[in-house]
């Protein structure tokens, strides 16, 4: 079992910067590819970034592109996503998760609580 928890969530003004950060116990964390997913109000979870078991290759959403960077700690079993230039329409709940990788959440075993990031106009 891998427990996941987020942090660093807020309400910030559009352009403003936000880092979360994913802390993992249990099982070795540098076997699980990592990802970051959100999911905007009323609309379904979507994926946002992903990073490889070593942290050298990372893959983003189009609409996040230059804005986000995604990045590992092996040593502390922790990513993180930070989050520039952000959008209202980058609101949502953001999620951790843990697992085979790609864009797709079935291939993600293990996820955290969430945590909510609010971007105001």
């Amino acid at each position: 079992q891998v427990q996941l928890v987020e942090s660093g969530g807020g309400s910030v003004q559009a352009g403003g910067s936000l880092k979360l950060s994913c802390t993992a116990s249990g099982r070795t964390f540098s076997v699980y590819i990592m990802g970051w997913f959100r999911q905007p109000p009323g609309k379904e979870r979507e994926f946002v970034a992903s990073i490889s078991r070593s942290g050298d290759n990372t893959y983003l959403r189009d609409s996040v592109k230059g804005r986000f960077t995604m990045s590992r700690d092996n040593a502390k079993n922790t990513v993180y996503l930070q989050m520039n230039s952000l959008k209202p329409e980058d609101t949502a709940v953001y999620y951790c998760a843990a697992g085979q990788g790609t864009r797709f959440t079935s291939r993600y075993d293990y996820w955290g609580q969430g945590t909510q990031v609010t971007v105001s106009s």
